[in-house]
């Protein structure tokens, strides 16, 4: 038992590591800016290179909640109280659900701004469906803008906001985009106020590299990012020759971290399987050489696994 509570403890920590490094490649700007060409109307057809002076300040990864009444934070200044991101209680907050990246971007007006949040995620969750989960979140982005963005009842001053989910180990690559529809049930009268306020961009990734195709271009940039295959070497290949992507010590520092962790994670998987091999046989009465002679290992890797196991079976 102790052994599988190590082994559980043990993969919700490779977990917790592998969405961290995710986050913060996806959080890169010129990443993000990939991203928002494909996916928020205004950026279209734009350079992404062009478009990371749009995203303002720095994006916030994993630091701010998404519970009602904790997304934002009120302090003073000067006298004057000031509504922000809530960035600062990281500590009091801990264990908290937060918005795994959200950042401004300003519109090419030079006036108006959208909030977009990014959300990674390893596969498609199986105890929520995750449109369901992206509509709560959407939501919150609205509803924490009163008083930080717009104040009292100037409801014309919401800010329009993106919430784009990346889902890794689909079947197939997809995109879905998700908002509001008006129907005119009688008459067409023309209610004002914004149907593009509310945003939703599903993206599957599917473990297969995408083809070199102007269709799979976001896809295949982020698939070539989140691989658990491909080495350092092989993604700033891609990066580079297909995106023209320039790598700066951040990028190049957070795509080593995502592939070491991913080569760890890969080696503890096989060193698991084997050592569960091993241990099976030698329950079925099989000898240390029979058993060395079938997993490619010496006789004394064998016995030290069983030794090192043995007493958990006893």
């Amino acid at each position: 038992m102790d052994t599988e509570i190590k082994n559980a403890v043990s993969m919700a920590d490779q977990d917790a590591q592998y969405d961290d490094k995710a986050k913060r490649l996806l959080g890169n700007k010129i990443i993000l800016a990939h991203i928002l060409v494909k996916t928020v109307d205004e950026f279209r057809g734009m350079n992404p290179k062009d478009v990371v002076s749009y995203i303002e300040g720095e994006p916030f990864i994993s630091v701010v909640p998404v519970e009602p009444g904790l997304t934002n934070i009120e302090k003073e200044e000067n006298g004057q109280r000031i509504v922000g991101m809530n960035t600062e209680n990281a500590e009091i907050n801990e264990g908290l659900v937060r918005f795994d990246i959200i950042f401004y971007v300003r519109m090419k007006d030079g006036i108006s701004q959208v909030i977009v949040n990014v959300e990674a995620q390893k596969d498609e969750p199986s105890g929520y469906h995750i449109l369901n989960r992206a509509v709560f979140y959407v939501s919150r982005l609205v509803s924490s803008q009163k008083e930080r963005d717009f104040v009292k009842t100037n409801y014309n001053d919401i800010r329009r906001v993106f919430s784009i989910w990346v889902c890794m180990g689909m079947d197939e690559s997809s995109m879905a985009y998700v908002h509001l529809a008006k129907d005119d049930l009688l008459g067409s009268y023309p209610w004002k106020g914004g149907l593009d306020l509310l945003n939703i961009v599903l993206i599957g990734i599917s473990n297969e590299l995408p083809e070199h195709d102007k269709k799979y271009e976001l896809h295949r940039l982020l698939s070539t990012l989140l691989s658990a295959e491909l080495t350092v070497d092989e993604k700033l290949g891609i990066i580079k020759t297909e995106y023209s992507i320039p790598v700066d010590e951040k990028l190049r520092k957070d795509m080593s971290a995502m592939c070491n962790l991913s080569q760890g994670i890969r080696e503890n998987a096989t060193d698991n399987a084997i050592t569960g091999v091993i241990m099976n046989m030698h329950r079925d009465g099989y000898s240390s050489e029979q058993i060395a002679r079938i997993v490619e290992k010496t006789i004394e890797e064998v016995e030290a696994v069983i030794r090192k196991r043995e007493p958990v079976l006893a």
